[in-house]
């Protein structure tokens, strides 16, 4: 049953708290950075320069997806006792059942990056160089499959620019955050000047990517470590996943929100 604009309007405020909850800054967060001036120092060249092809690879999301980029047609396994096979269908969905779908697929999303986690810390420092780009991949993907949830598609440039935008989020301080909200709240704006705005704003997917590696570098401080990183690692990684399906839910489940209310 789809909602009122009375209940359209409390989901709504659901999501603002959320944004303001978010304006917060730890102090671990500034020292990011020291984990991997340890980790230039020490890893062998071979591995510096094939995380660097994954990250050209990587770079080529924005532009075409690429292999990261997800299908529309997995709606179905989303919305398995729904008829929906078009992202226009999702249109007769309410906001409560888009949540619950989005939901299954955190959690599924959550256990393989546990395992990639875990997988990946048992070999400490080495394995700790892969782990990280191929966690972007979960993410990017993560994040995709939430949008097509809520009815959007990253075949689209402007969403794949807009997921690149929750990543930016997850990953910034106070000052970011407050500066990427205002951002994706014109991604859909009408007038064309805002949203090449927004765009001009990013500067490039690999400052994406080392914004990230610096803000999560910290946490996986311990995952250096043989074997114990194992443990480390699945904690990390799912802890990781799970902020990540957070903000990609809340941002999008808003949107969608306010895009109803403008038929009311």
């Amino acid at each position: 049953m789809i909602e009122t604009k009375e209940d359209l309007l409390i989901e709504l405020k659901k999501s603002e708290e959320w944004e303001k909850n978010q304006n917060k800054l730890w102090f671990w967060e500034k020292i990011g950075r020291i984990p991997f001036k340890l980790l230039d120092k020490v890893t062998p060249a071979f591995i510096h320069n094939k995380i660097g092809v994954i990250l050209d690879e990587l770079g080529q999301y924005i532009q075409s997806g690429g292999r990261y980029l997800s299908s529309v047609s997995s709606l179905k396994s989303y919305y398995p006792n729904k008829h929906v096979n078009t992202l226009e269908d999702i249109d007769l969905l309410s906001i409560e059942e888009m949540d619950v779908a989005v939901n299954r697929l955190a959690n599924n999303r959550k256990r393989l990056a546990t395992f990639q986690g875990a997988s990946l810390g048992v070999g400490g420092v080495l394995t700790l160089s892969m782990d990280i780009p191929l966690l972007l991949g979960i993410q990017l993907k993560t994040l995709q499959d939430i949008a097509i949830c809520y009815g959007y598609n990253p075949n689209n440039k402007k969403e794949r620019m807009y997921i690149v935008k929750i990543l930016q989020f997850v990953s910034s301080d106070i000052v970011g955050k407050q500066a990427i909200v205002k951002q994706l709240s014109l991604i859909d704006s009408t007038e064309e000047e805002k949203q090449r705005a927004v765009i001009s704003e990013l500067q490039g997917w690999r400052e994406v990517v080392i914004t990230y590696r610096d803000q999560v570098g910290w946490k996986k401080l311990f995952q250096m470590i043989p074997i114990a990183g194992l443990i480390f690692g699945a904690f990390i990684n799912r802890s990781a996943v799970n902020d990540l399906a957070e903000a990609g839910m809340m941002f999008y489940r808003k949107r969608r929100i306010k895009e109803r209310l403008k038929g009311h």
